[in-house]
């Protein structure tokens, strides 16, 4: 292994995994901790301030997450006022945040703003929605064309709301994978924004919010509150994930070796990790490099946005979440968390996981797809893979320079991306005009 690789493998061991500080005990519900400066919720960080009418919603999943979800819409209510009504709802699906090893504090942002690739580290992409100017952000943009946006935010994240009786505090409040958040958690979204809209939902999901949603649509019960999707960066399958930084740390089984130890949350929050990841990009390692070795090279950042993404460091997820996506990795398949073959007979009376037949996707579902020629996690053969599974025929856009991160923060994903997907939500439900 490389020695600036390495170096930063067991750089991050230490930042991922260093347990979280004790807090008070907490009374009634446990709610997740937030830092002073964040308190108030995004509603209030970063979409009233850009003038937009927003609300805070909360959810419950069925086994007790406490869900934070963002109602949004127009800056001119006129509309709304005028027909009295909204747009056809929108609910915005996350994705997981990738770039673990490359965060970088506002002193170390500040010496290297001309790198063009360094200036993503540290982007939670849940605010991703709204990270770019108010032109540029898909939550705005849709905002702006008359929609009725909702932010979902799965458990675990900082606009989440923690659980009706675990503390984050307890390893099981962090037993959960992507398998539960599609089941659960995307499944408890989508039932409250039909419900308190009387609607069908349009669902947008990026990267690991794609794979939430292929899981979900199999779901009859699911599905068939759902409109249509648009799905960016569309992932079932990992098998031919061509990152190198990913690629050395899953045949390490850094993954396997977390859980084995017992250690439950990935942590991003801790002084340590503040300490180390301040120092990574800053002689240690290029980040130009290591950014592109995860993701793939990405096109079309705005450098001059450094110091208000980096505000927004990224949430916690569980060590198990890492987990499992690293089995779709090594085994190729879209298909529930695997416990070891007795584990798996017990719990699901076979002896390896269940797949995920997206084949149960109902062709009566409108799906666009968008993917890059340079995205190093989403790649084109196995997003080819996905297309000769589904019996939907989705509508797909193709950009050739575009990587994994530029269809959340291009400078041009309006004109190159957004307008394609306001197209086709407009040709399959009612919504405002702009």
């Amino acid at each position: 292994m490389d020695r600036p690789v390495a170096t930063v493998v067991l750089l991050s061991i230490f930042l991922l995994f260093s347990p979280v500080k004790s807090t008070d005990e907490l009374a009634g519900i446990s709610t997740l901790r937030r830092s002073p400066s964040l308190a108030g919720g995004l509603c209030a960080h970063l979409i009233e301030p850009s003038g937009y009418p927003c609300s805070e919603h909360t959810t419950q999943t069925r086994d007790g997450y406490l869900l934070g979800l963002q109602r949004m819409s127009s800056a001119t209510e006129n509309h709304v006022k005028l027909r009295g009504q909204r747009g056809h709802p929108v609910l915005l699906v996350h994705g997981l945040f990738m770039v673990y090893f490359c965060l970088l504090s506002q002193r170390t942002a500040k010496a290297v703003l001309d790198n063009d690739l360094c200036m993503t580290c540290g982007i939670s992409r849940r605010d991703a929605w709204f990270m770019n100017s108010i032109n540029q952000s898909l939550g705005f943009v849709l905002a702006n064309h008359g929609f009725d946006v909702w932010v979902g935010n799965v458990r675990g994240t900082r606009w989440s709301h923690g659980h009706v009786s675990l503390s984050e505090k307890d390893k099981e409040f962090w037993d959960w994978s992507w398998e539960e958040l599609a089941l659960y958690d995307l499944a408890e979204m989508i039932r409250y924004v039909n419900y308190v809209t009387n609607s069908k939902v349009f669902v947008v999901g990026h990267s690991q919010g794609t794979i939430m949603s292929l899981a979900a649509f199999t779901q009859p019960d699911i599905v068939k509150m759902v409109e249509a999707a648009a799905l960016l960066c569309p992932i079932s399958y990992l098998e031919h994930v061509t990152a190198p930084f990913v690629l050395r740390i899953v045949h390490m089984h850094l993954d396997e070796v977390i859980v084995a130890l017992g250690i439950h949350q990935l942590n991003f929050k801790s002084d340590l990790g503040v300490r180390i990841l301040d120092s990574i990009c800053d002689g240690h390692v290029e980040c130009n490099y290591l950014l592109t070795s995860i993701t793939g090279k990405n096109c079309c950042f705005n450098n001059s946005r450094v110091d208000f993404y980096l505000e927004y460091e990224p949430h916690s997820s569980s060590s198990k979440n890492l987990n499992h996506l690293f089995q779709m990795i090594r085994k190729g398949t879209f298909a529930k968390y695997d416990y070891g073959r007795w584990k798996n007979f017990r719990r699901y009376g076979e002896l390896r996981p269940p797949k995920f037949d997206l084949s149960h996707i109902p062709d009566s579902l409108p799906l666009w797809m968008g993917y890059g020629g340079s995205d190093s996690l989403a790649d084109v053969m196995d997003v080819q893979r996905t297309l000769k599974e589904l019996q939907p025929r989705p509508d797909l856009l193709y950009l050739e320079n575009y990587g994994h991160i530029d269809f959340l923060l291009s400078v041009t994903a309006n004109e190159d991306v957004y307008g394609n997907i306001i197209k086709f939500f407009r040709s399959w439900g009612k919504s405002s005009s702009s």
